[in-house]
């Protein structure tokens, strides 16, 4: 697929697909007139890094661990340094930590919607 219709499909900029090529993030072949061409895993990629970039993790992190999401794993460990590893349990508890916090505020929601149902529900006429 070019990459308009990887854009279209992953919801993500052309120019941000551009520098996640860059970055050695997803990988495009070259069509014979120059044109990128990225196969269907890509999209499933751009969608897991995007999660990661949302999540908070920089670009040189995500390039260290995208292996790690591939099936079959493909795991190298020649640049696993102490700072590094401490800096993926840092993203790791950091993570954690706002999914704790996101799942509250989601509950917090589900309970507002709930209650303001039970009320409307409770007022309408049919309900007297």
């Amino acid at each position: 697929m070019r990459i308009g219709e990887l854009s279209e499909r992953t919801g993500t900029p052309r120019r941000l697909l551009r520098y996640y090529e860059e970055q050695g993030l997803i990988v495009a072949d070259r069509t014979p007139n120059g044109y990128r061409a990225y196969d269907e895993p890509n999209v499933d990629r751009v969608l897991q890094i995007r999660g990661l970039l949302d999540a908070g993790l920089p670009t040189r992190i995500i390039k260290q661990i995208l292996p790690c999401l591939d099936k079959p794993r493909i795991i190298h460990f020649s640049d696993a340094t102490p700072e590094m590893l401490a800096t993926l349990e840092g993203e790791r508890d950091r993570m954690t930590e706002r999914i704790r916090f996101l799942t509250r505020n989601r509950d917090a929601v589900a309970e507002y919607l709930d209650a303001v149902r039970e009320k409307l529900v409770a007022q309408s006429p049919a309900a007297g």
